[in-house]
């Protein structure tokens, strides 16, 4: 079965904020849109932001190898070159990082790069990598 892309929708109080954000300093390819919403290519994945001030839910988070991981939260898994590249961007930009870049798991099953990070609305991403991609889904 091939991958099939993924649709998500989620709240922004500012679509200008969301559009140099997702477009700009992310990169995703601005699709439809309207006064209310923005379609955007999220890696191949269809990702919505829709205008809805004050509805991002309240944060909470989990301990992860040492770190506290905001919850909820999405992201995606990029080649380790695009998530260097990714990493270095967001740094230059003086995004404040919610988790640092680091490696995660560091000799263990599942090491991956990551990082989290919050949109202008507030929305966590993590943006992970692997080495190996087939630790992404090796079990415990």
């Amino acid at each position: 079965m091939s991958l099939r892309p993924f649709h998500l929708a989620f709240a922004v109080d500012d679509l200008g904020a969301a559009r140099a954000f997702w477009g700009g300093l992310i990169g995703c390819r601005e699709g439809r849109s309207s006064e209310q919403w923005i379609d955007f290519d999220f890696y191949g994945h269809q990702i919505v932001a829709h205008l809805a001030p004050g509805a991002v839910a309240a944060q909470s988070s989990n301990p992860v190898d040492g770190h506290q991981v905001p919850v909820p939260h999405f992201g995606i898994v990029l080649a380790m070159e695009d998530w260097n590249a990714l990493a270095e961007r967001l740094r230059a930009a003086g995004v404040a990082f919610v988790v640092e870049p680091h490696v995660r798991f560091r000799g263990q099953l599942g090491e991956q790069a990551t990082m989290f990070f919050r949109d202008p609305a507030g929305n966590a991403i993590e943006m992970k990598a692997f080495a190996d991609l087939a630790q992404l889904f090796a079990p415990n």
